[in-house]
């Protein structure tokens, strides 16, 4: 059968432009990548080999090998594990079919040489060879096939596809060297990159045949921790995450007891581009006595930690175990809780520890985490502990304890208030009267932070309490405020508020819940605020945006009457006959008050109008 000719997905032409103008900083990675694919597939046929020992046949013992050629001018990476079929290699080589293709390329040519870390996490390491390889083949035979195929490109948006006459089982990949990268075909030099990026692979690296591995060939995370280095573990988090990051945190300990099992996790340093993607799973594999089972245990880690990578390695799981068992399998459902728990203490330490650092793996999966908040009663109280928000207290990050310990006398809760961005909420005329008072609000921007404060509710005993809320709580905390400051607020509202309050919610109607008079309010002249036991309006606009909720419900304005137009308008409504010129006033407060808080105007027609009509009065 002649070669079959094929194009490139439009998206790996893209990636292996990108890649081979090298945005590595060395270019001796395509080894660690090609190795690392390697070792992955002799543990996936070291696991399917339990329950089907006939696709090991006589080849028990895996092992990869790395050969050079000086004449041929070709370096190959061979191992003897699961193979790849036809289709496989046309899907795994020549496509990339993964939701967020499109904004990764984005970050990739945006990102400066030796900046790109997650290359590897995309399942693509694998194009790394074109960087030295003016040619690439892959010969692979699937275990238990009858079959062997060859894949070969050039990397410039072609490749082919041919049946091979390869008689052994796994696959090898031959890279034909281009011009000036000579170095590679040092023996020494190989053995140094394999020294140096993969001597924590659990499977033997035979280099040109000898008899002695290039690499140690054991479970890193079955050593002691003191004989293991900084560097090892740098390593084998690239290994077993695909990353070219450093870990922000390393997490290395042994659970023995009723439950044996070993954890070598790591907390990513940067934030994966598909973190939020529906479909997105942790990355901790799970092995039974240092047999590989599966990449993604259900059940192994919660969704709300899917950002950790690494290994657990259980000792009292069966070996046949299957993927579907471990779905209600007790046994991984008291690994899941010693691995949970094991890590909201590690990070607990590192908050206390390093606080720079633990503000920049919040600002990378804080988000998730408070996923935990809103989904998982077990541990909600211990997320808390360790949560950070914004708030208008300074430009950094503050805990829920620390909040607690600044709460002002008479304060009886947490307040918060959910938005878009900081810097507009910060500016919110529902916060005013509480900056004026020097009482902290959290600033929350993050989509899950409209759901969890409702079944958190509450932290240390106080409350959380959306500063959009109505409530005579603002009233009694005594504040920061003295002097002048305190004698303007003491001063008594104008006379004619009540007059005011009284024709505004005559005109308005059923358009409003109620008219009253602001405490909160210092420099904005209005407000809708939600009453005790509504929901909170940024919640509710989102709820009504998708679909959640037919009808919002009706807030009540507030009338600042320290405010030079509510002044003079309530002035004016003292006046006998005043009321038909201050209907439309107070049209356009409401409508002010729902442009503040970001919403759509009921009647853009009537609005104008009578903006015009008054601006004509004024002329």
């Amino acid at each position: 059968m002649p070669a079959e000719q094929m194009q490139f997905r439009a998206e790996v032409s893209r990636l292996l432009d990108i890649v081979v103008h090298s945005l590595y900083s060395d270019k001796e990675v395509f080894l660690r990548e090609l190795i690392s694919n390697a070792s992955d597939a002799c543990d996936k046929l070291r696991y399917a080999g339990i329950t089907q020992p006939e696709l090991l046949g006589d080849d028990p013992d895996f092992e990869i090998t790395v050969s050079i050629d000086k004449k041929g001018r070709t370096i190959t990476v061979a191992d003897n594990g699961i193979g790849m079929t036809r289709d496989e290699l046309v899907e795994n080589l020549g496509t990339i079919a993964r939701s967020g293709t499109s904004a990764f390329l984005k970050q990739l040519e945006e990102a400066k040489k030796g900046d790109i870390n997650q290359i590897g996490q995309f399942g693509v390491g694998f194009y790394a060879a074109f960087m030295v390889a003016q040619a690439v083949e892959v010969r692979s035979r699937k275990a238990g096939s009858d079959e062997a195929w060859c894949w070969e490109s050039d990397g410039r948006g072609e490749f082919t596809v041919e049946e091979d006459s390869k008689k052994t089982r796994g696959t090898e990949i031959v890279i034909y060297l281009k011009q000036g990268e000579d170095e590679f075909l040092d023996a020494e030099r190989l053995r140094a990159i394999v020294a140096k990026y993969s001597d924590h692979i659990a499977i033997p690296v035979i280099l040109n045949g000898e008899d002695k591995p290039a690499n140690r060939a054991g479970a890193l995370w079955l050593r002691n921790k003191n004989d293991i280095t900084t560097d090892q573990y740098r390593e084998f988090y690239h290994h077993v995450a695909h990353a070219f990051d450093d870990a922000a945190l390393t997490l290395h300990w042994r659970a023995e007891g009723v439950i044996e099992y070993t954890g070598l996790l790591f907390v990513p340093g940067t934030k994966p581009y598909d973190l939020f993607d529906p479909k997105r799973q942790h990355g901790v594999k799970l092995y039974v006595k240092r047999v590989f089972i599966t990449d993604h245990a259900d059940g192994l880690v919660p969704p709300w930690l899917r950002f950790l990578r690494g290994v657990i390695d259980s000792e009292d799981l069966p070996l046949n175990v299957s993927r579907e068992m471990l779905q209600n399998n007790p046994m991984v459902a008291k690994i899941r809780q010693g691995v949970t728990k094991r890590v909201l203490g590690d990070l607990g330490k590192f908050a206390a520890d390093d606080a720079a650092g633990y503000e920049k793996f919040w600002d990378n999966f804080g988000a998730v985490l408070k996923e935990g908040l809103y989904e998982d009663a077990t541990y909600r109280d211990d997320i808390a502990k360790i949560a950070r928000f914004k708030s208008t207290h300074g430009d950094g990050v503050t805990s829920l304890a620390d909040y607690v310990s600044r709460m002002k006398p008479g304060q009886e809760s947490i307040f918060y208030i959910c938005g878009e961005s900081a810097e507009k909420l910060a500016r919110n005329p529902h916060i005013e009267g509480f900056k004026a008072k020097g009482v902290e609000v959290l600033l929350l921007t993050d989509q899950v932070d409209d759901f969890w404060p409702s079944v958190l509710e509450t932290f240390d005993g106080k409350e959380l309490k959306s500063a959009t809320r109505a409530g005579d709580e603002f009233g009694k905390i005594a504040g920061d405020k003295d002097g002048d400051d305190k004698k303007d607020d003491a001063k008594p509202a104008p006379e004619g508020m009540a007059d005011l309050v009284a024709l505004v919610k005559l005109t308005l109607g059923d358009e409003v819940k109620d008219v009253r008079v602001s405490d909160r309010l210092t420099s904005s002249a209005v407000c809708l605020t939600a009453d005790e036991g509504d929901l909170d309006l940024h919640l509710e606009r989102f709820l009504k945006q998708h679909n959640q909720i037919r009808t919002a419900s009706k807030r009540i304005l507030e009338l600042n009457p320290k405010h030079a137009l509510i002044a003079q308008m309530a002035d004016r409504a003292k006046q006998a006959g005043a009321s038909d010129n201050l209907k439309d006033f107070a049209w356009l407060l409401l409508d002010q008050a729902r442009l503040l808080d970001g919403d759509t105007l009921s009647d853009p027609v009537a609005f104008s109008e009578r903006l015009g009509a008054i601006m004509a009065r004024a002329v």
